[in-house]
């Protein structure tokens, strides 16, 4: 293992020790292991998106074809918005 120095405020090493103490681990046990997340976090992030697009072509969703078009995802009402008797204020105009 290598050692690792790092300038951190005292305030913040005082309250993770306290935080650490509390989880039944140390400081240094979570340094390495966000730094472990940290450098495999390209690999998970593309596995994790591989397997999103797998799961969607797998989907039985939407099995007519159908298309969404920008238009159709602001062609409903909402709260407040125009055309509405809600009192709710809507998002603010011009």
């Amino acid at each position: 293992m290598t050692n690792l120095t790092i300038a951190l405020d005292e305030q913040v090493v005082r309250k993770a020790r306290i935080r650490a103490i509390h989880e039944g681990t140390s400081v240094s046990a979570k340094v390495r292991e966000f730094l472990a997340d940290y450098a495999q976090g390209s690999d998970r992030q593309q596995s994790a998106g591989q397997a999103f697009i797998a799961a969607a072509r797998r989907s039985q969703a939407n099995t007519e074809g159908g298309r969404w078009s920008r238009e159709d995802a602001y062609d409903r009402p909402y709260p407040g918005g125009p055309g509405t008797t809600d009192a709710t204020p809507g998002p603010p105009g011009p």
